[in-house]
């Protein structure tokens, strides 16, 4: 009811302004132009996505699976997510695995054990429901880049990359660790620490009578145009496990939005991108894009 109440009018989702001038004429129009927007080459799915053929899993990748996937990890995950959050395309929401977690969690660590060591998703784990939500203090609210897609998909799929994303932390990023600067999604880092390393350079050379030149930059749509080829080399560039890489590379080729507004609906098979508010994307993002010289951040993070 809080929420229903303090919607801005202003900033419900209605007829946009395309690229060429024109504004939409329909509720699908909108859609349509969202989609394209933020989810650039996808194509409409006719019946859903097929998911990639599971693989012959060998002695290393059950290795690999057994490491990551024990029984504390997976009841730590469950554990973590806030019980009623919205559920993904399968309705499963995080209190009915809380709840029922002695039953579960012994089936949930066979099922994510096996799904990442023959590199397998299940197609309901690939469909993610989109809803675009107005990016905060916009002076109008009229194209397409003033919303942003938010992906809710399933909570299973979410504790497995919870998981996996803890592993490559404490596993892989100890060995070689993303740039001190990067601050975005950092444990203990945000806006607050990049701006204060920004301050402490600018004073310093202002101290010294230098002149400091500090160059800003707003990448549009990262983490709507980052090729899968691209995350997955920098994964392997990394020491990724060849099982860890193959079952992201399925995550990403697999996915299925689906977007509604008013009773219009409409589905599109998404070819290149992480979705946005996934546990993995950040992670993916920035190692795809390597170290850089000045403090970092994310906006909005």
């Amino acid at each position: 009811m809080n929420r229903a109440l303090s919607r801005d009018p202003k900033t419900r989702l209605g007829s946009l302004v395309a690229p060429t001038g024109e504004h939409t004429q329909s509720e699908g129009e909108t859609l349509d132009l969202l989609l394209t927007t933020h989810f650039p080459d996808s194509i409409v799915a006719e019946g859903g996505v097929v998911p990639a053929a599971a693989c012959r899993a060998t002695c290393v990748d059950w290795r690999v699976a057994a490491r990551i996937f024990t029984y504390s990890r997976v009841e730590l995950a469950i554990s973590s997510f806030t019980p009623y959050k919205s559920p993904g395309m399968d309705g499963i929401f995080p209190a009915l695995l809380q709840e029922g977690w002695e039953i579960l969690i012994p089936y949930l660590v066979r099922i994510f054990r096996t799904c990442l060591a023959t590199g397998y998703v299940p197609a309901l784990w690939c469909q993610a429901k989109v809803v675009f939500i107005p990016k905060p203090s916009r002076s109008s609210y009229c194209g397409p880049r003033d919303f942003r897609p938010i992906s809710i998909t399933s909570f299973s799929l979410k504790t497995m990359e919870r998981l996996v994303d803890r592993f490559l932390r404490d596993e892989i990023l100890v060995l070689q660790p993303l740039h001190p600067n990067q601050h975005a999604y950092q444990a203990g880092k945000y806006v607050e620490t990049a701006l204060h390393q920004l301050i402490v350079w600018v004073e310093k050379a202002l101290d010294q009578q230098e002149i400091a030149l500090g160059v800003f930059l707003d990448v549009e749509g990262a983490f709507d145009n980052i090729s899968y080829d691209s995350m997955c080399l920098a994964l392997t560039r990394h020491g990724v496990d060849h099982t860890i890489v193959r079952w992201i590379r399925a995550t990403l080729e697999g996915q299925l939005v689906t977007a509604a507004l008013g009773g219009i609906s409409r589905s599109v098979a998404v070819s290149r991108g992480c979705p946005q508010e996934e546990v993995l994307s950040p992670l993916l993002w920035w190692l795809r894009c390597g170290p850089v010289g000045g403090p970092v951040v994310q906006h909005g993070a």
